[in-house]
């Protein structure tokens, strides 16, 4: 026969395995449901931020390319490219600019991967003779009150490749200061200024040996949708 002490230390391992069961139950539930919240809540936000980035990438282009020196409308003369060079994982979205047909300009999607709090997303425009017309902050998450001064609104240091080229500088001045370039760094933030620097550089590099391929021939009769990689 059973004695009450026994009974209970029968009774014990089932007792925690219910316990166990009914935790475990109450950690799914609230798993799915925090699952669930963060899926409507991308839901939700994903169109705005779809939009402000769209908004941002439109103000970018007016800023790099003046309306006055282009008769086409940059966003009706769209091309998708891939390029590893750029910093691509995926397809991304070039402006070509244009006056009279004839090339003016293209605005390239960069992404430099070695920001200080990740990727740094950019917009390069450069000039058909190949010297730079200007760099726009399109998505970062530098840190506040240093690597965000990559932004227009917060210092004008982007401002300063304008007018740059493969040229000028020279090879050895395409690096911050720090490194030996011509390139200004922030006071207590170099790597930040360091990988904008790297990516405008290979941007410069890569029209160099795509131009043709970026600009094709664009026509009422006959429009171009070249495909550079």
């Amino acid at each position: 026969m059973s004695t009450p002490e026994n009974n209970n230390n029968d009774e014990t391992p089932k007792g925690l395995i219910r316990q166990m069961l009914s935790s475990s139950g109450l950690l799914v539930i609230f798993a799915i449901a925090a699952s669930l919240l963060l899926a409507l809540t991308w839901q939700q936000t994903a169109p705005l931020i779809e939009a402000n980035e769209k908004a941002i990438v439109t103000e970018s282009l007016n800023e790099i390319i003046t309306a006055d020196e282009h008769d086409n409308a940059l966003l009706d003369s769209a091309i998708e490219i891939n390029s590893a060079e750029l910093g691509h994982q995926q397809p991304m979205t070039a402006y070509r600019a244009y006056n009279n047909e004839n090339p003016v300009a293209v605005l390239l999607p960069v992404v430099a991967p070695d920001g200080y709090n990740g990727a740094i997303n950019l917009l390069v425009g450069i000039y058909a003779d190949g010297t730079l017309a200007g760099v726009r902050v399109v998505r970062h998450r530098e840190t506040p009150g240093l690597g965000d001064k990559i932004e227009l609104r917060r210092s004008d240091w982007i401002t300063r490749f304008a007018g740059k080229s493969l040229g000028d500088p020279k090879q050895q001045g395409w690096a911050v200061k720090k490194d030996g370039g011509e390139f200004d760094a922030f006071t207590g933030a170099t790597i930040t200024p360091r990988a904008v620097v790297k990516a405008v550089h290979r941007a410069l590099l890569y029209f160099k040996a795509n131009q043709q391929n970026l600009f094709g021939v664009v026509t009422a009769d006959n429009p171009s949708t070249p495909d550079p990689s």
